[in-house]
Formats: structure tokens, C-alpha cells, sequence
């Protein structure tokens, strides 16, 4: 049976970067909320209107309507075999919706947390770096450019630093999603269908044990 792939992660923790790997190699579509929204900012159909009204007044986006735009995505060819989804669900009453989504689309859900310890996600989180030019993302501690400030593939361009990297909003910003994504990973953790992953190598490393994870479930990929 095909599946549909839950990663969740705190901020920092490289979720983002683990479902473009499986796209990449394994050929599984990466649907991510933050994609969904962008498309819908310059979207003409219904939903997209809907999306853009409640942005534009400044309100916040309803479960129940992100759920209609992931199942909006989801229904589109590239998701007719098995899927990752990054961003949904966030809460027990999003994965409640997926269940449903999933049994009408006859596929079963397996949540995977990409586990890395907070302090190690704050070194990622105020060290990470930026070039405007190409999107190259650097770390001072762990991932430093040749020459210091300075992209390494455009030494024109000086990197930049998120404001809300600072240890202080990035404490915050882990507390928040600590508290906020406990219940969903009871819920998941209830149910069994819970796996975590210790994410405290290179990317390369973490995909390996990710597609060994998923590897060990007898669903196919």
C-alpha cells in the first residue's frame, strides 16, 4: 500500500531538507504547506481567492482550510502512489483530517520525527548564514564559507543572517514548537506509527537512516 509520509521536525532540525532528499532519489513528491501558500498568493481559482482574502485581512488561516488545500495538492497525479507531507499536520485535530484524507485516498500514514537535540539546534539555528544571491546556506560553527561573510560560489554577495536567529527568539521559537507539537507526536506515538530518527549527522548520513527506517516497513515506497 502506498503512504503517506509525516515528517516532523523543530526548526533547524533539516525536515525540509530529508523530503527533497527522498524526492530526489526515491522520486516521492515533497508537499509542503509553505509551497502550498506561496501558490496560493498568486493563485486564480476559489481557494486560492479564499487564502488570499483571509491574508490579506491579516487573519489566520483555518484547519479546516489548509486542510483543503492539502487535499487540493494531494489529489493531483503526482501524489497517486505514496507522498511526504512537510508542515501538515501541525496538531492532533490536522491529523484527525489526514486520517481521513488517507483512508479515502487508500494510502496509510507513517510520521517520522527528525530528532536533534535542542542545544545542537540552536548552534544551527544562530551559526546558519545566507547568501541573497543563490540561496546557499552556511553555519559559522559547522558549515563555514572560505572566506568569512562571503559566499563561497558569489564572493560578491555578503551572507545574511535572519533577524529572529538571535539565541534569544531562537529559544523561544524551539519552546513554542516543543509545546505545540507534543500532542501531535502522543497521537502518533498511540497508534504506533511513530518512528524518530537521531538526527545528529550530515544530511547524507540522516537520509540513510531515514530510508532505512522507511525501508523496514513492509508498505512500499
Amino acid at each position: 500500500m502506498s503512504r503517506i509520509i509525516v515528517l516532523i521536525g523543530a526548526p533547524g532540525a533539516g525536515k525540509g531538507t530529508q523530503a527533497r532528499l527522498l524526492q530526489s532519489f526515491l522520486g516521492v513528491p515533497q508537499i509542503s504547506t509553505g509551497d502550498m501558500f506561496r501558490e496560493m498568493k498568486t493563485g486564480a481559482s476559489p481557494l486560492a481567492r479564499e487564502v488570499q482574502s483571509i491574508m490579506d485581512a491579516g487573519g489566520l488561516v483555518s484547519d479546516e482550510v489548509t486542510f483543503r488545500m492539502v487535499q487540493e495538492r494531494t489529489s493531483r497525479e503526482d501524489c497517486s502512489g505514496s507522498y511526504v507531507l512537510d508542515g501538515f499536520p501541525r496538531t492532533p485535530v490536522q491529523a484527525k483530517m489526514l486520517e481521513q484524507l488517507a483512508q479515502d485516498q487508500g494510502k496509510q500514514i507513517e510520521a517520522v520525527l527528525i530528532d536533534v537535540p535542542f542545544d545542537q539546534l540552536e548552534k544551527r539555528l544562530t551559526g546558519r548564514r545566507s547568501c541573497p544571491v543563490c540561496g546557499e546556506i552556511y553555519n559559522i560553527f559547522s558549515k563555514p564559507p572560505e572566506v568569512e561573510g562571503r559566499c563561497d560560489h558569489h564572493p560578491e554577495a555578503r551572507l545574511e543572517h535572519r533577524s529572529d536567529d538571535n539565541p534569544e527568539m531562537v529559544k523561544e521559537r524551539l519552546e513554542t514548537y516543543q509545546l505545540k507539537t507534543q500532542p501531535l507526536l502522543d497521537y502518533y506515538a498511540a497508534t504506533e506509527r511513530l518512528r524518530t530518527i537521531e538526527a545528529t549527522g550530515t544530511s547524507e548520513e540522516i537520509y540513510q537512516e531515514l530510508e532505512r527506517t522507511l525501508a523496514s516497513n513492509n508498505a512500499s515506497v
